[in-house]
């Protein structure tokens, strides 16, 4: 690793570390000798990076420090290429939209050689690309979300059959034909996952959930339920 990606990711690690960090913690984390993390701060310190500390007692980075342009190794950069094509495989037209928007503002921001890495199309994402819903856009699925506001769903089970539905959504699952909305169904008091192609009509609801989000992933994830029971 470049001495400069280095102090970078220093800064990176003891910016999202929660207690002070050890230069043997950082040098494991970076795979470099300890002595070179004890050089690597009294250059980042000299360089008014406000990080303090010593020696067997660990470093903190003081709060408020901003921290320098975008810096990606090559391996990074390729990974952010992968992610964006996996992006334009989804149904979200909002998400895809955003992912080419991201692509040109790190292409704007990063050094020449890491914008040649974005701009060699030597890697693809390949496979069915997913149809997006006739009835809505799944933008108001993600909203719903973050906002923790239920919605009120028109569905068609894989019976056909029809029925009304008002859900509390905590995640969306994306797979390469269709995407799943997982929620709290009132009607059937359980985590349930609803196909996105067989939902007819999606609106907000006036009622929200607030504060409930983690707790219903947490029983999601958790297996409490069986969250591949269909609709």
């Amino acid at each position: 690793m470049r001495k400069a990606s280095r102090l970078f990711e220093i800064i990176q690690i003891l910016r999202l570390a929660k207690k002070p960090m050890t230069a043997a913690v950082i040098a494991e984390t970076l795979e470099v000798t300890v002595r070179s993390i004890y050089r690597d701060i009294a250059a980042l310190q000299a360089m008014r990076v406000p990080i303090e500390g010593g020696r067997g007692i660990g470093y903190i980075l003081r709060p408020g420090f901003d921290l320098p342009p975008l810096m990606f190794s090559i391996e990074e950069m390729e990974a952010i290429v992968l992610s964006l094509a996996l992006l334009e495989r989804t149904a979200d037209e909002e998400l895809k939209q955003a992912a080419r928007r991201v692509n040109q503002k790190i292409a704007g921001a990063v050094p020449a050689p890491l914008r040649q890495a974005m701009d060699n199309k030597a890697l693809y994402a390949w496979g069915t690309i997913a149809q997006p819903p006739v009835g809505f856009d799944l933008a108001i699925v993600r909203r719903a979300i973050r906002d923790e506001r239920k919605l009120i769903l028109g569905y068609r089970d894989e019976l056909g059959r029809a029925s009304e539905r008002t859900i509390r959504p905590i995640a969306l699952i994306y797979y390469s034909q269709t995407a799943n909305i997982v929620a709290w169904c009132e009607l059937r008091q359980a985590i349930r996952n609803f196909r996105s192609d067989r939902v007819e009509r999606c609106a907000a609801a006036e009622d929200f959930f607030k504060g409930e989000g983690d707790r219903l992933r947490e029983i999601w994830t958790s297996g409490w339920t069986e969250t591949t029971v269909p609709a």
